[in-house]
Parts: structure tokens; C-alpha cells; sequence
């Protein structure tokens, strides 16, 4: 009698050191798992951050273009007012020329 429950003892312990050990292992999974989500979402966020970067890139690069752009229509503009000023000059001189 005695040695049956002393096998019972020893089944019990043997089970609820089972459960501890189970319970453990779940433990350090989630754990696991928690880290793993932690690092894809950094993961992701850095893609979001990078994505953000190349728009501003982007955008800087458009920017600088539009600039450009209207630096040249300023010259253009530029030029195009000198040349019809020497034109009327022109004109005005020869007016003066005919009428002497």
C-alpha cells in the first residue's frame, strides 16, 4: 500500500512537472512570437520610412526641376524684350533717318 502511494506521489509530481514545463515552453513561445512581430514591424516601419524618404526625394528633384524651369522662361522672356526693344530702336533710327 505504502509503495503505491509513493508511485502515485511520484506519478503526480512526474505530471505536474509535465504541465511547468509545458507552461514554460508557451511561455517562451509567446515570447518568441512577440519578438518576431517587434521586428517585423520595425521591418516595416523602416520600408515606410524609406518609401517616405524616396517621395520627399522625389519631390525635391520636381521642385528643382519647376525651378529650372522658370528660370529659363525668365530669360527667355528676358531676351525676348531685348530683342524687341533693339528692334524699335531700329525702327525709330531708320524713322529718322527717312524723315532728315
Amino acid at each position: 500500500m505504502k509503495a503505491e502511494e509513493e508511485e502515485e506521489e511520484e506519478e503526480k509530481k512526474k505530471e505536474e512537472k509535465g504541465k511547468e514545463e509545458a507552461e514554460k515552453e508557451k511561455k517562451e513561445t509567446r515570447e518568441v512570437e512577440k519578438k518576431e512581430e517587434k521586428i517585423e514591424e520595425a521591418g516595416e516601419e523602416e520600408k515606410k520610412l524609406e518609401e517616405e524618404k524616396k517621395e520627399e526625394t522625389e519631390k525635391e528633384k520636381a521642385t528643382e526641376k519647376e525651378a529650372e524651369l522658370e528660370k529659363k522662361k525668365k530669360q527667355q522672356r528676358k531676351r525676348s524684350l531685348e530683342k524687341l526693344k533693339k528692334e524699335r530702336k531700329e525702327k525709330k533710327s531708320a524713322m529718322l533717318r527717312q524723315k532728315s
